[in-house]
C-alpha cells in the first residue's frame, strides 16, 4: 500500500494577507519529500486542482512541468480533488441547471488533468474526489428530494468520469448536504447506483463524527459521556456498524485523527476537526480504525492511502517534525494491514 500526503492542508482555511496565508505547492512537496522515518519515505501526494496550487485550466505543457517537478522528488500523484465548490469551478450539486452544469464541468476538468498526469507517468492510481458542494441547511428542508437531485448530478458526473477511465469518490463529511450522516451517505450512494464508478472516500476524522451524529443527532450510533468518553465495547460495536455500512463503497481512504470536536470555516458547516497524528486528545486508535476500513481494499482498487490534516496552523505545517510524525502513523497503518 503506497503512502501519500495531501497537499490541500496548505490551502484549506488559508487566506492571503493574514497570519495563515496559503502554503505553496512547492513548499508542501518539499516538506513531504524531506519526511523520513527509519529511512522510509512518502510514496506520493494527492492534489487539490485549484489555485494557487493548480490552475484547473492549465495548459498541457504547464501540467507536465508540474508532473516533472513532483516526479523529480521521487513522488507519485494519486487522487485528485475536483474543484466542485462555488467560488472555484463548480457549484451546488442540487442547485439550478446552471449550477449543476458547473459541477459537471469541474469533474470534466479534473478528468482532463488526470489524463495528462496518467500519460506523463507520474500518476498510476487514485480517484477523483467530490462532494455535494451544498450546505446542510439547504438539503435538510427535504432530505429525500435533496438526495434524489444530488444523486442525479453524481450519476451524470460518474458517466463523465467513466468516459475518461476515472472513478469518483464522494467524501463523507458532515458539513455537506445529502452526505451529512452515515445513513444519508449510504442512501445517496444507493440512489446513484454506480458502484463501479461512484464510491465513498472515508476519512477517519470525518466518519468519527458520523458516529456521534453531528448535524444529524437521530443517526448517532455512539453515545458518549462527559468529555466524549465511551467504553471500548461501545466504540467497537458502533464502529463495526459504520464500517460495515460504508466499507463496501469505499474506494479512497484518508488517515486522520480527531478529538471529537467540530469546527466551522466558511462553507464547512460544523465539520470535523483534524488533529495532529500524536494529539493526546485524539479519540481514535489510528491503525486499528484504519484496518477496519481497509479490509479488502485491494479488491476495491485501493492502492494508496493519504494523510489529511486540514486547518492546522501554518507554524505546525511548516515544522518538518510534523510530517515525520505523520509518516510514522502512516507506516503503522500499513503495518496493521500487512503492507
Amino acid at each position: 500500500m503506497k503512502l501519500h500526503n495531501a497537499m490541500w492542508p496548505g490551502l484549506v482555511g488559508k487566506e492571503p494577507g493574514t497570519d495563515h496565508p496559503p502554503i505553496s505547492l512547492d513548499r508542501m512537496l518539499e516538506l513531504t519529500a524531506l519526511a523520513s522515518v527509519d529511512g522510509q519515505k512518502f510514496d506520493g501526494v494527492d492534489l487539490f486542482l485549484f489555485h494557487p496550487h493548480t490552475d484547473p485550466d492549465a495548459s498541457e505543457s504547464d501540467l507536465r512541468k508540474m508532473a516533472d517537478k513532483i516526479a523529480a522528488k521521487n513522488l507519485a500523484v494519486g487522487s485528485l480533488v475536483a474543484p466542485v465548490w462555488p467560488g472555484t469551478v463548480g457549484d451546488s450539486a442540487m442547485g439550478s441547471i446552471e449550477q449543476r452544469a458547473k459541477f459537471i464541468d469541474a469533474v470534466r476538468k479534473a478528468c482532463r488533468i488526470g489524463r495528462i498526469l496518467n500519460e506523463h507517468g507520474v500518476r498510476k492510481y487514485g480517484v477523483i474526489r467530490i462532494d455535494s458542494a451544498t450546505g446542510t441547511k439547504a438539503a435538510a428542508k427535504n432530505e429525500k428530494k435533496a438526495i434524489k437531485k444530488i444523486a442525479a448530478t453524481f450519476r451524470e458526473a460518474g458517466m463523465v468520469a467513466a468516459g475518461h477511465g476515472e472513478r469518483l469518490a464522494a467524501e463523507g463529511e458532515v458539513c455537506w448536504g445529502g452526505m451529512h450522516s452515515w445513513k444519508s451517505m449510504v442512501s445517496l450512494l444507493e440512489a446513484v447506483d454506480m458502484p463501479g464508478t461512484v464510491g465513498f472516500q472515508a476519512d477517519l476524522a470525518h466518519t468519527y463524527l458520523y458516529m456521534l451524529g453531528v448535524n444529524s443527532p437521530k443517526t448517532a450510533i455512539l453515545k458518549t459521556g462527559k468529555g466524549g468518553t465511551h467504553s471500548q465495547k461501545d466504540f467497537d460495536k458502533a464502529y463495526g456498524k459504520l464500517t460495515d455500512a460504508l466499507r463496501p463503497w469505499t474506494i479512497d481512504f484518508h488517515v486522520a485523527q480527531s478529538d471529537g470536536t467540530v469546527h466551522g470555516t466558511g462553507s464547512h458547516d460544523r465539520t470535523g476537526r483534524h488533529c495532529p497524528a500524536d494529539d493526546p486528545n485524539g479519540k481514535l486508535d489510528i491503525p486499528a480504525c484504519s484496518a477496519k476500513w481497509l479490509d479488502g481494499a485491494a479488491g476495491r482498487g485501493i492502492r494508496h492511502i493519504c494523510w489529511d490534516g486540514c486547518m492546522f496552523p501554518n507554524a505546525l505545517l511548516e515544522k518538518q517534525d510534523t510530517w515525520n510524525t505523520v509518516l510514522k502513523s502512516m507506516l503503522a497503518v500499513r503495518a496493521s494491514i500487512g503492507g
